[in-house]
């Protein structure tokens, strides 16, 4: 039976003027200068911005609470990008939501801004509550705050509790967050990963016996060949740039391969070169390989099967650390090259041009993200590319290995200290005789399982520590009308957003310490650390003074509830670690592998690296002890006559679900977000023209997902794809719709049919 769900105010409409100019050609440059001034000052005032920017990314500063991309050992004096400046003047805000704010306005009069007017009120300063049956927020103190949510938690079992995470979460705050969960006796700890690079862990893990990357910053400047593959860093990458650019000037090639065309990749200007009076753009793609969305698992095909053809393997890899080639070949065999070409999009000499590039290279580094992960093959696809790279031997070698990038500044960092919802028996066995807890060992929800479980009445308390997460998940209405299910939510925040407003039965917005904050506690200084995409930890001290004296630090906020709920004579001491992240650190130190020593190497200027056994020795921590090569049939690319397939994207003007602003600068579109890009012949043989305003339906299995009153935009783009900005197109993402093994939502595969409504207005740029 079909389930058709519209929207409401959980994707409020948008009527603000579309205009449209040319998509740029060159990313970062004086644009980017101006961009990141104007925003900062606005938000942070002239000396404030001066002051905060010289401290991101240094070693005695903060670490960005952007992106996870690694600092260079030399890093400069401004070791940040355009969105970087923009996220840290988002935080650093001098606009405050007092409890006043909410004194004249209801939720669900805030329900019905949009989420760039949301973020602008600034940050959040102070405990507030929406009692049952309530429509707008109280001010509460915090005893009081803590003793609803522990009573909530003691009333029920600990399976009727979840608790959330993003990625902008400490190492410190996480390790005690996950501490808590399991001491309470569950281990439903969805995090953001389960929405982006939970692909990326499991095919890892099975190939090669880890579920991170294995290179660091230094393999860039040895590479011959970087493969940038689904991933768009101009945009949400900004100081990988410096890094392919400095990989370009050596001699690298550089593949790109995405359906659109992105700035980042085609020419790069570094803002800073200004200063040594170079003002020339450089460029970086030598080959954009334009996939059809879902095509890089034929195209991943493809490359091997050229690669094998050709005698362009390492044989002795192959035959001393590797299983499973045979039965890759025998698949690649009953693989076409006209299925091939019909699933990739491309043409079989395109293919082969890239395949001569590999064959000549002898250290060659794939990169990716989401635009790879968050596919129905989202496990498979990545499992191919690691082929690709083992075929060559190009595991365990300077200048080579796989990349896969990072959003979020600690997301690597949160599941490395257990935000995990299926963690292995070693790593429990370790956490409790590190910590003297025993943990549950029953395998909690993930994102999707605890979306399920609210909506089947199964959650009673739901604690999210950062992010927003009606916002982040898939099937937007379907998932506020599961929170309205829950007994208590539970903000842990610095800004407001739209999981604020669409609640459970009663809701609590707790105010913490950000990024950028100083933390004083029992008369210290406090730092804590981050775990980047490469695996290095290194500090974070922020400096400005707290947005107001009511900010908690996630660690006190989750130690005060451990306290209140827990046990009296808890085998952790609580109290200890709430205002000493010393202690919290040794304690890591016991209990996760590869921190031995915690207190002290983090205290090195760069930090440490941690152990990566393929990178290190070629060793692979498999049940067979190899690397394995795993192939997977294609995918079915077959749609129906005026089907189309959507992705979802990030503008350049945002972060995550945050909205700086309405400028897709790169891309040329301004002021309107509620947009679709389409081909530009797709778009006449429909007869539609600039800015028809269609209506969108998802289709899933019989289910539909309707989505109304978007503006069509010509872009170059493969025919019979179409792609729009997230987080507006989340309600056309089925729950169920997710890559297989991993549970990943597919919002890079959405199968959808368009409505034409009104005219087009006559009126084009």
């Amino acid at each position: 039976m079909s389930e058709d769900r519209g929207c409401s105010s959980t994707t409020p409409s948008d009527d603000n003027r579309l205009r449209i100019s040319s998509p740029k050609a060159v990313a970062a440059g004086i644009p980017a200068t101006i961009s990141t001034m104007r925003h900062s000052i606005a938000k942070m005032g002239v000396s404030r911005t001066i002051r905060t920017l010289s401290m991101v990314n240094q070693k005695d500063g903060f670490d960005c609470p952007g992106c996870a991309w690694p600092d260079p050992s030399d890093a400069s004096s401004f070791e940040f990008c355009e969105n970087g400046a923009k996220a840290v003047a988002d935080e650093a805000t001098k606009s405050r939501v007092e409890p006043k704010f909410f004194e004249n306005i209801t939720v669900q009069e805030l329900a019905n801004k949009s989420d760039y007017w949301l973020n602008n009120q600034g940050r959040l300063v102070h405990p507030m509550y929406l009692p049952p049956g309530g429509n707008k927020y109280q001010r509460i103190a915090w005893d009081e705050a803590l003793d609803i949510i522990s009573n909530s938690l003691k009333s029920s079992p600990p399976e009727r509790a979840a608790f959330y995470t993003s990625g902008r979460t400490s190492n410190e705050a996480a390790f005690l967050y996950q501490l808590f969960a399991r001491s309470y006796g569950t281990n439903n700890l969805p995090d953001c990963s389960n929405m982006c690079h939970e692909s990326s862990g499991r095919g890892l893990n099975a190939s090669i016996g880890i579920g991170k990357g294995t290179v660091t910053l230094d393999d860039f400047e040895h590479s011959d060949l970087i493969m940038v593959i689904g991933q768009n860093p101009g945009t949400n990458h900004p100081r990988m740039l410096t890094a392919l650019r400095d990989a370009k000037r050596k001699g690298a090639k550089i593949i790109h391969v995405n359906p659109l065309a992105e700035a980042g990749l085609s020419r790069f200007k570094h803002p800073q070169d200004y200063m040594n009076l170079s003002f020339g753009s450089e460029r970086l793609a030598d080959v954009h390989l334009q996939v059809k969305i879902g095509g890089d698992a034929a195209l991943m095909h493809g490359l091997l099967k050229y690669c094998i053809s050709t005698g362009a393997i390492d044989n002795k890899f192959i035959q001393e650390y590797s299983a499973g080639f045979s039965q890759m070949c025998t698949n690649l065999e009953n693989t076409t090259w006209e299925r091939i070409e019909e699933d990739s999009g491309l043409v079989r000499e395109e293919i082969e041009r890239a395949g001569e590039m590999f064959a000549d290279s002898k250290a060659v580094i794939a990169c990716w993200a989401m635009g790879l992960t968050q596919h129905r093959n989202g496990v498979a696809v990545i499992q191919e590319v690691t082929n690709l790279l083992l075929l060559g031997g190009h595991i365990g070698r300077a200048g080579a290995g796989l990349c896969p990038v990072r959003g979020h500044s600690n997301v690597q960092g949160d599941r490395t200290m257990g935000i995990w919802e299926s963690p292995s028996e070693e790593f429990l066995l370790r956490m409790d005789a590190g910590t003297g807890i025993i943990s549950p060992r029953s395998h909690g929800y993930d994102v999707v399982g605890n979306i399920r479980a609210m909506r089947d009445g199964l959650i009673d308390t739901f604690v999210c520590m950062g992010g927003n997460f009606l916002s982040a998940t898939p099937d937007t209405e379907l998932t506020a009308s599961s929170l309205a299910k829950v007994g208590l939510t539970v903000q842990i925040s610095t800004k407001l957003n739209r999981s604020h407003l669409l609640t459970g039965k009663s809701a609590l917005i707790l105010p913490c310490l950000g990024r950028t904050e100083l933390d004083i506690a029992n008369g210290k200084k406090q730092f804590v650390s981050v775990e980047n995409s490469m695996s290095v930890v290194h500090t974070s001290r922020g400096s400005l003074q707290p947005a107001s004296s009511m900010l908690r630090s996630e660690s006190w906020i989750v130690c005060s509830l451990a306290m209140r709920t827990l046990p009296s004579d808890h085998c952790v001491n609580w109290l200890e670690h709430s205002i000493n992240n010393d202690s919290t650190r040794d304690l890591i130190a016991k209990s996760i592998a590869g921190f031995e020593n915690f207190n002290q190497r983090v205290r090195v200027p760069s930090g440490f690296t941690l152990p990566n056994p393929p990178r290190d020795s070629r060793t692979f921590m498999t049940e067979n002890g190899k690397a394995n090569f795993i192939s997977n049939p294609l995918p079915d690319m077959n749609l129906k006559e005026d089907h189309y397939v959507m992705m979802t994207i990030r503008s350049h003007d945002q972060y995550n679900t945050t909205i700086y602003g309405l400028h897709d600068r790169y891309r040329g579109i301004h002021g309107n977000r509620r947009v679709i890009l389409m081909n530009a012949q797709d778009m006449s043989d429909r007869g539609w023209k600039t800015r028809t305003r269609v209506n969108v339906t998802s289709h899933f299995k019989g289910s539909t997902r309707a989505a109304n009153n978007w503006q069509l935009v010509p872009y170059d783009m493969p025919r019979g794809n179409i792609a729009t900005y997230f987080p507006e197109a989340n309600p056309l993402v089925h729950l169920d719709s997710t890559a297989e093994l991993s549970n990943t939502p597919t919002s890079k595969w959405i199968i959808c049919t368009l409505e034409s409504l009104n005219p087009p207005s006559s009126e084009e740029e």
